[in-house]
């Protein structure tokens, strides 16, 4: 299958799936459009999406990345990270179904919410997440540390009057930029559902300048 999502470009995807109300799309390729194939399906909440870093390919690879989360100076093993550069360019997302739609044109859909993905991400397979199994609430996070994401506040200019594209406000909220990016004058462009986002942020408030 493949996702379609509000992100056409890296910048201002969530760092994380499930932390931004993002919604998204998966529509499988012809071979299994096949509605038994999800049978069963809507009794689950969520799901696991195992996907391509498709737009992250390299040649070689390397055996430390630097997270952002530490500045973007500090190495670390690249399996003690989520960096997209991997020997195996593979990734794992957690992700609420919404519904399911079943379409005649592209058979059934998957309608999901906090997806961290581009747009046209390739996926390879989908797995229900199974809560007794799955969550481990006394999981450490490593470097991480005891990490708190504090949501910034959304400002948008005066006379915006079109609806806003769904999930850009949670989106923006958890502050697209580069953990170590600090600069208040910093104006950031991004794109999202076709639109142009210009912001910049001081201290807790991430004031919108334009949306086009």
């Amino acid at each position: 299958a493949h996702i379609e999502t509000p992100f056409a470009e890296k910048f201002g995807v969530p760092r994380q799936s499930g932390i931004a109300d993002s919604p998204g799309r998966i529509v499988f390729e012809k071979p299994f459009r096949d509605v038994d194939a999800v049978r069963g399906l809507e009794g689950f909440s969520h799901i696991w999406l195992i996907w391509q870093f498709d737009r992250a390919q390299r040649q070689s690879w390397s055996p430390t990345v630097r997270p952002p989360r530490l500045g973007g100076n500090v190495r670390m093993g690249v399996f003690a990270t989520r960096s997209p550069f991997r020997p195996n360019p593979i990734g794992l997302s957690s992700v609420e179904l919404e519904k399911i739609e079943l379409t005649s044109d592209r058979g059934p859909v998957l309608h999901v919410r906090g997806a961290d993905l581009m747009d046209g991400t390739p996926i390879f397979d989908i797995k229900p997440y199974v809560a007794y199994a799955d969550s481990h609430p006394d999981a450490l996070s490593g470097f991480l540390g005891a990490a708190t994401f504090k949501k910034l506040r959304v400002t948008l200019p005066d006379g915006v009057s079109e609806p806003l594209p769904e999930g850009l406000i949670d989106v923006l909220s958890n502050d697209p930029r580069p953990r170590y990016h600090d600069d208040p004058e910093r104006v950031y462009g991004m794109q999202y559902a076709g639109h142009e986002v210009k912001f910049r942020v001081s201290g807790d408030e991430l004031i919108v300048l334009s949306i086009q």
